[in-house]
C-alpha cells in the first residue's frame, strides 16, 4: 500500500510527476482519437477502432465531437504550462499547491466527462462533469493571476541583469501576469457563445465559415477565441523558455516590454473582431509582430549563450564560424526549444501574414477547399509545434543525458520539422504547381508528413515507456523526483 502511495505522491504532488501525467494523457488521447482521422478511415482503421471501443459516432455531430476533443487536449496543455509556470516562478507554496491541484482535477474532469459524452452517447451527467472541469480550470487561472501579482513587494527584484522598474517590479513576472489575465478574458470570449447553445447558436468549425459574407456576433466570438487561445498558449511557452534559459541582460530588458505590450495588443485585436472585423485583423498583425520581436531577442540571447558555453567547454576563447555552429548544436534540447520558435516563422507566422496580405488577390480565387486546408494546417502546426517546445523542455527536466538525449532531441526536431514543412507545402501547393498537376506533390507531402509525425509519436512513446518502466523500479529516478513533491505550506497571508 505504501508503494502505491509513494507513486501517487510522485505523480500528483510533484511538478515533474504532474507534467508526466499530463503528457501521458495527451499522448493517449491523441493516439486513440487520431485513429478516427481521415487517413485512418481510408485505411479501414477507423471502423476497427469504432467497433472495438463501442463508439457511437453520428456524422451530423462531427463538429461537436471535434470541439470537445480539441478542448480536452488544450486543457491538458494549459495544465502542463501552469505546472511549469508555478515551478519556475517564485510564489507561495500554498498558492502553488492549490493552483496545481485545482487545475489537475479540472482537466481530468474535462477529459473523463467530455470525451465519453461526445464519443460514447450523450449521457448528460458526463457533460455536466465536462463543464465543471472547465469551470475549475478557469478558477485555477484566477488563482494563478492572484499568485502572480507582480506588484507584491516579496517578488520585487534588484538584480540589474533582469528587466524591472525603478521600484523593483519584475517585468518578466508582469509578462506572465499579462498573459494569464488575457487568457482568462479570452476564455470568456469563447464561453459566452457556448452559453447560447440551444438558444440561437450551433456548433461549427471556424474553417468552414471563412467565406460566409455575414457572420453573427457569436460566430465571430468563436473565431476570435480560437485564434487568441492558440496564440496565448504559444506566448506562455515562450515565457517558460525565457525562465528555462535564464534570459537576462540587455536583450531581456528589450524583450519583456515587447512581450507585455504584444500580448495586450494581440488580445485586444482579437476581442475587437466582433465589432470591427476588418480593422481588428490589422491590430492582430501588429500585436503578433511585437510579441515575435520579444521571442527574437530570446533566440539571439540563447544562441549566443549556447555558443559561448560550448566554446568555453572546449577551452576556446574565440572560435571560428564552424566552431561556433558546433557549439550551438552540441545540445539538441537547449538548441531545439528556440530553434522551433525560429522555424515557426517559416511554417506559421510567415505563411499567415502572406495569406492575409494576398487573401483577395490570390487565395479567395482558389476553390474553397484549398483555402480551408491552409487554415486547418495553420492552426494544427502552431499547436503541435508549441507542444514540441514543451516536450523538449520536459526532456531536460526528466534528466535525459548522453546519447539518449542526442537521439531524442534530434529525432524530435528533424522529423517534426519535416512534417510541418511538408504540411506547409501541401497547404500552398497551388502556388507551386497547377491544379491539374498537383497529385504527385500531394502524394509526396502527405507521405513525408506521415513519416515525420510517425517518428515523433514513436519518440514520444519511447520517452513514456522509459518513464513507465522507471515507475515500476523500487529505486528508480522517480524516487528522487518524488522527494521534490509540493507540500501545502502553513504560511498565511500577511
Amino acid at each position: 500500500m505504501q508503494t502505491l502511495l509513494n507513486r501517487f505522491n510522485y505523480l500528483f504532488r510533484s511538478t515533474k510527476g504532474l507534467i508526466l501525467v499530463g503528457i501521458a494523457m495527451t499522448a493517449l488521447v491523441s493516439a486513440l482519437f487520431g485513429m478516427l482521422s481521415g487517413p485512418m478511415a481510408d485505411w479501414g482503421v477507423k471502423d476497427v477502432i469504432v467497433k472495438l471501443f463501442g463508439m457511437k459516432l453520428v456524422e451530423a455531430e462531427r463538429e461537436g465531437r471535434l470541439i470537445i476533443l480539441y478542448h480536452s487536449i488544450a486543457m491538458i496543455v494549459v495544465a502542463i504550462e501552469t505546472y511549469m509556470i508555478t515551478d519556475l516562478l517564485p510564489m507561495r507554496k500554498n498558492h502553488q499547491v492549490t493552483i496545481n491541484s485545482t487545475i489537475t482535477i479540472g482537466y481530468l474532469a474535462v477529459v473523463f466527462g467530455g470525451l465519453p459524452f461526445a464519443y460514447w452517447g450523450h449521457s448528460w451527467p458526463f457533460h455536466g462533469l465536462y463543464i465543471a472541469g472547465l469551470s475549475l480550470i478557469f478558477f485555477s487561472g484566477c488563482y494563478l493571476v492572484y499568485a502572480l501579482w507582480p506588484w507584491r513587494k516579496e517578488f520585487h527584484i534588484t538584480d540589474k541583469a533582469y528587466a524591472h522598474t525603478r521600484r523593483g517590479v519584475n517585468l518578466e513576472r508582469v509578462a506572465f501576469f499579462t498573459m494569464a489575465v488575457a487568457t482568462l478574458a479570452s476564455a470568456l470570449f469563447g464561453a459566452v457563445p457556448g452559453s447560447f447553445y440551444g438558444n440561437g447558436f450551433e456548433t461549427f468549425l471556424a474553417e468552414n465559415v471563412v467565406r460566409e459574407p455575414h457572420k453573427s456576433t457569436l460566430d465571430l466570438s468563436i473565431i476570435g477565441h480560437l485564434h487568441i487561445m492558440l496564440a496565448l498558449i504559444a506566448i506562455a511557452a515562450t515565457l517558460i523558455i525565457c525562465r528555462y534559459m535564464d534570459f537576462k541582460g540587455i536583450w531581456h530588458k528589450l524583450a519583456m516590454p515587447f512581450m507585455i505590450f504584444g500580448s495586450l495588443v494581440l488580445a485586444m485585436g482579437t476581442w475587437l473582431v466582433v465589432p470591427f472585423e476588418s480593422m481588428a485583423h490589422m491590430i492582430i498583425y501588429g500585436g503578433s509582430t511585437i510579441a515575435m520581436l520579444g521571442a527574437l531577442f530570446l533566440v539571439i540571447y540563447s544562441w549566443r549563450k549556447l555558443i559561448r558555453e560550448g566554446l568555453a567547454e572546449k577551452g576556446i576563447k574565440k572560435g571560428n564560424f564552424f566552431q561556433a555552429i558546433a557549439a550551438l548544436l552540441r545540445d539538441p534540447i537547449k538548441f531545439g526549444v528556440t530553434w522551433q520558435m525560429v522555424f515557426m516563422n517559416f511554417v506559421v507566422s510567415g505563411v499567415g501574414i502572406f495569406v492575409a496580405v494576398k487573401l483577395d488577390e490570390i487565395f479567395r480565387v482558389w476553390q474553397f477547399m484549398d483555402e480551408r486546408s491552409i487554415l486547418t494546417g495553420h492552426w494544427h502546426i502552431l499547436a503541435t509545434l508549441t507542444a514540441t517546445i514543451l516536450l523538449l523542455y520536459y526532456a531536460d527536466l526528466a534528466g535525459l543525458k548522453g546519447k539518449v538525449r542526442q537521439w531524442f532531441g534530434w529525432l524530435l526536431i528533424i522529423f517534426s520539422d519535416l512534417a510541418f514543412g511538408a504540411v506547409t507545402v501541401y497547404e500552398m501547393r497551388r502556388l507551386i504547381v497547377e491544379e491539374a498537376s498537383q497529385q504527385p506533390l500531394i502524394n509526396l507531402t502527405t507521405l513525408l508528413g506521415d513519416i515525420g509525425l510517425g517518428v515523433v509519436l514513436l519518440v514520444l512513446a519511447a520517452l513514456m515507456m522509459w518513464r513507465l518502466i522507471d515507475l515500476f523500479k523500487k529505486k528508480g529516478r522517480w524516487t528522487k523526483e518524488e522527494s521534490e513533491r509540493l507540500d501545502p505550506s502553513m504560511e498565511v497571508e500577511p
